[in-house]
């Protein structure tokens, strides 16, 4: 045992990952033997990782720092705003395009302001949903093991690969469509800018997470052929607000803050692969 959390501190960045994905996928070599009748995704898989291997490689000096982290709430007043509010502004830039090429208006009728507060509401504090599910692992956890060594662009295309690649299962047995994969890709150098640009705060990453599949659900209300562009059509802007971010914030791709690398005791005297 001493052995294995001995290589378990050297290497938890491998050991989050892989437990991330067989949490999340477990259901699935049930499901392809047929001994279940559908594919149950998890998305507690990475919020179960972290907790696992901060357990066995750090303790509670890993738990400490990580506890900060998810409730790191003094950042300025303007990256609220951004967290609550630049995934709105996509999703808007994204429809106001669709409608210009051709498409007539969504059908957002059944949608309401109480109506999405709700869902806003239930995913913020849902761990079998996506963002309380993801972030404390994938940001909280991962994010700052990568750029101990890495520059954050690095970083975030390592991270946006490897987050995509866990929603495989979605795309394939859940209906998302196969464009969400490279769009959660670009979207990952957004989660990483944020995430430095407030010293390393799950919380604000954790309200941009919720805002972004608050806004995103439906389709963004087109249906049919509409909905493919839509999704197609989103996924370029994101791209150009990643490019924006690198172009007009060059620095907060230079180096990460000690705040957004530390991960318990050893992050900054170790490699964590």
């Amino acid at each position: 045992m001493r052995r294995f959390t001995g290589w378990l501190k050297h290497h938890r960045l491998l050991a989050f990952f892989v437990l991330a994905y067989a949490i999340s996928w477990a259901s699935w070599p049930a499901y392809a033997s047929g001994l279940i009748p559908r594919m149950e995704f998890l998305p507690v898989g990475p919020l179960a990782a972290a907790v696992i291997v901060i357990a066995l490689a750090e303790g509670r000096a890993g738990f400490r720092t990580w506890g900060r982290r998810l409730v790191r709430w003094r950042v300025g007043w303007v990256w609220y705003a951004v967290a609550l509010f630049l995934p709105a502004v996509l999703v808007l830039a994204a429809g106001l395009i669709t409608m210009a090429l051709g498409a007539s208006a969504p059908g957002l009728a059944q949608l309401t302001w109480s109506g999405m507060l709700t869902v806003f509401a239930v995913r913020l504090v849902n761990p079998l949903d996506g963002p309380l599910g993801e972030e404390p692992g994938f940001r909280g956890y991962a994010l700052p093991l990568l750029q101990v060594s890495r520059p954050p662009l690095v970083s975030a295309a390592i991270l946006g690969v490897l987050v995509a690649l866990w929603h495989l299962p979605l795309v394939l047995f859940s209906g998302l469509s196969l464009i969400g994969l490279p769009t959660t890709f670009a979207i990952t150098f957004l989660y990483v800018w944020l995430f430095n640009r407030t010293g390393g705060s799950v919380l604000l990453t954790l309200l941009f997470h919720n805002s972004q599949g608050t806004f995103t659900m439906g389709s963004f209300g087109f249906t049919g052929a509409q909905a493919a562009r839509v999704e197609l059509i989103y996924f370029v802007v994101v791209v150009l607000a990643v490019l924006g971010t690198v172009a007009l914030d060059r620095g907060a791709w230079r180096k990460a803050s000690r705040r957004a690398t530390a991960v318990g005791a050893f992050s900054l005297r170790k490699r964590p692969l």
